[in-house]
């Protein structure tokens, strides 16, 4: 047994050493082979002896536990925030006042770095140990994701070096490379999911994943820059000196970092970084000059919000100049008519750009945009590039003023304008290009999560019209199949399968599965929580669904028109015969103070109303815009409308700021009703 433990622990040693050598240094000393057979020999003693795990063995990365929720963390030193700079002249003033301030003759010693684009989060390390991983939040509270974060192969479980802080924390960013995130967008395309704007969407939205599994899936990245509480115990009187401890430890530092007297060293570092811009294998989008001696930092301070020491200088937006070959009009799943942009292709930011969304009708009547026009396009971080100018001066005499067709592109049909939209519609149901987006809607991951039903596959469906509503895809058979093109027997019968694994739903995922206006993924997930059946939801009346918290009006009015529309309710009826839907689970009690609790908030009050609203949801409650009777607490602030008045009519309880801030900190655990 101790010959055992003893190799169990060597086998720890030797992964995170070389799991260092690969994820922070890139510079291996064993094949990934290697590496696996040592990993799967870890497994294997793990597996005998499950007492022996512990959270940072090097297992651990993968296998965490699926969270509950996210709960709040306090960070005991705020995370601020920089001041931006966004040229060259807002970046000497800010040399300037430094010097004034400090009231320095000479040139003060600057460093120089990348400013990732990411997210930024908090690790608090417990005698050398993980224990803890943060969103930055508001700067004073985020949210804990240590399951997530422990993922991150370059984040370290355990810290190198024999005496580490007893405890310590530190800041960084984390990003998804730029090659990750086009395999990740790839995979979502092929399963006919959303892709993410862009690389730190895609990253936020990594990392607010309840299973880490998905975390573990894609492969996110951190550098750190900085210290919270335990940084004073590394012994560094300056920033340069401050990363060479951190080193040391076992993180991956930002890089490259330049330290210089004086900010014109500082400012060219920005022009070289800039000009390699496209060239970076991650997304940056500017540099971060800071005072390199903490001393002088101190002396400096802060604001509330930011340091004096430090400034972001951010690179203007990515444009480029083309041509506009045509505008066409695409159909979506709503019947929205959206315009977009055929360009001659153009490089921006490392990305050849070919399409650019014109948004709508309005859009394109204040940009002037016509076919043939050259223009700027501006990709400014994000995938999705948009034309933010038209040059006038350049335009054809044969360029004509473009409108959104009369009638759909697709089928024909006559286009509708609503009173009060900007939105021009398809009004056909049967349109197929609406029947396409609205079957791949239902398929995907969030709905039903039909695998092997993609894009591709439901296009020959569509065109063979063999299905047409999502309920036909339960009377699929080996025989309809067969005749689609490279669909073997194999293939087919998979598919099959899924669909009837697909029949076992959750009433939340099938009312986000139909794609009905204004109803997304969590707000199905709040209805079906209160209505708990089909039959249920089918006989709610507006009022009843506008008395959910989060629903409000404009909610419940477009999920009330389409249960009452005739073709629907049938289609529902349908589904209802074929799936065996089940309500969702239960509510846990809930150990957030305002848990269960519904809040309105209503005039002025000593901080922007949605700081307020964040710290209710952090603490569990929730805020709607309509009082009700299911109406816990409206805060009033200094001229409360006519909200108090109704508050007193419902026999509402009306607080003042103080009084729900001592809520938010005494209050006891309530259910999650």
């Amino acid at each position: 047994m101790n010959q055992e433990r003893d190799r169990y622990q060597e086998l720890c040693a030797l992964l995170w050493h070389h799991s260092y050598r690969y994820h922070v240094l890139d510079d291996p000393e064993i094949s990934d082979p290697a590496w696996d057979r040592l990993f799967r020999e870890l497994q294997a003693i793990e597996a005998r002896h499950p007492d022996w795990v512990e959270p940072d063995s090097p297992s651990q990365r993968v296998h965490g536990q699926v969270a509950s929720g996210f709960s709040r963390v306090t960070h005991e030193l705020p995370m601020l925030s920089l001041d931006n700079g966004l040229d060259e002249p807002a970046v000497r003033a800010f040399d300037a006042r430094v010097a004034r301030l400090l009231e320095a003759s000479d040139p003060v010693e600057y460093t120089a770095e990348p400013k990732y684009d990411g997210v930024a989060v908090e690790l608090l390390y417990e005698h050398g140990t993980l224990r803890l991983g943060s969103t930055r939040g508001d700067g004073r509270t985020g949210e804990d994701i240590t399951h997530n974060l422990r993922t991150v192969r370059a984040i370290p479980l355990r810290l190198r070096g024999e005496h580490p802080p007893d405890l310590l924390e530190v800041r960084g960013e984390v990003f998804m490379p730029l090659a990750e995130f086009a395999r990740v967008n790839q995979a979502r395309l092929e399963a006919s999911e959303e892709p993410f704007a862009n690389p730190r969407n895609a990253t936020a939205g990594t990392l607010r994943q309840l299973d880490p599994s998905v975390a573990a899936s894609r492969r996110l990245d951190i550098r750190i820059y900085a210290t919270g509480r335990g940084g004073d115990e590394l012994g560094a009187g300056s920033y340069l000196e401050m990363l060479e401890r951190l080193a040391a430890l076992g993180f991956k530092l930002t890089s490259p970092v330049e330290a210089s007297r004086g900010i014109d060293a500082a400012v060219d570092f920005h022009r070289q970084l800039e000009s390699q811009r496209a060239s970076l294998p991650y997304e940056v989008d500017g540099t971060v000059i800071k005072l390199n001696a903490f001393d002088l930092r101190e002396r400096l301070g802060e604001l509330e919000r930011s340091p004096r020491w430090a400034i972001a200088y951010k690179f203007a937006p990515q444009q480029e100049t083309t041509q506009i070959r045509e505008i066409r009009a695409y159909v979506g799943r709503t019947g929205v008519l959206t315009p977009v942009a055929v360009l001659e292709p153009v490089h921006i930011s490392g990305v050849t750009v070919a399409h650019a969304s014109l948004h709508n009708q309005d859009e394109i009547e204040r940009l002037d945009v016509r076919a043939g026009d050259r223009v700027f396009v501006e990709r400014a971080g994000d995938v999705i590039p948009h034309v933010v100018k038209v040059v006038t001066s350049k335009r054809p005499a044969t360029a004509l003023p473009y409108r959104l067709p009369e009638q759909c592109p697709r089928c024909g049909t006559d286009t509708i304008r609503l009173e009060g939209e900007v939105a021009v519609r398809c009004p056909n149901l049967g349109c197929p290009a609406q029947v396409r987006e609205r079957l791949r809607h239902f398929a995907s991951r969030d709905g039903l999560d039909i695998d092997g039903l993609g894009g591709k596959r439901i296009d020959q469906l569509v065109e063979r019209e063999l299905v047409r509503l999502p309920s036909d895809l339960f009377s699929l058979d080996l025989e309809s199949l067969s005749g689609l093109e490279r669909m073997a027997t194999k293939s087919a019968e998979n598919l099959l399968e899924a669909i009837e694994r697909a029949r076992d739903v959750l009433l939340g995922r099938l009312l986000y599965a139909l794609g009905i206006r204004h109803v997304g993924k969590r707000i199905a997930g709040v209805i079906a929580q209160h209505t708990r059946s089909l039959e249920a939801l089918q006989h709610a009346e507006s009022q009843e669904l506008e008395a959910i918290p989060e629903v409000g009006p404009t909610i419940a009015e477009s999920l009330r028109a389409w249960l009452a529309d005739a073709s629907n309710a049938q289609e529902l009826e349908r589904l209802g015969q074929l799936l065996r839907i089940a309500p969702p689970p239960e509510p846990e009690l809930a150990a957030a103070p305002l848990s269960g609790r519904v809040f309105v908030i209503t005039g002025t009050l000593s901080e922007p109303r949605t700081r307020l609203q964040e710290r209710i949801q952090a603490a569990g409650g929730k805020v709607t815009s309509a009082l009700s009777q299911h109406t816990d607490y409206l805060v009033a602030g200094e001229n409360p409308g006519s909200k108090l008045r109704k508050a007193t009519e419902l026999g509402v309880e009306v607080i003042a700021e103080p009084e729900l801030r001592a809520l938010i900190e005494t209050a006891e655990p309530t259910g999650s009703g």
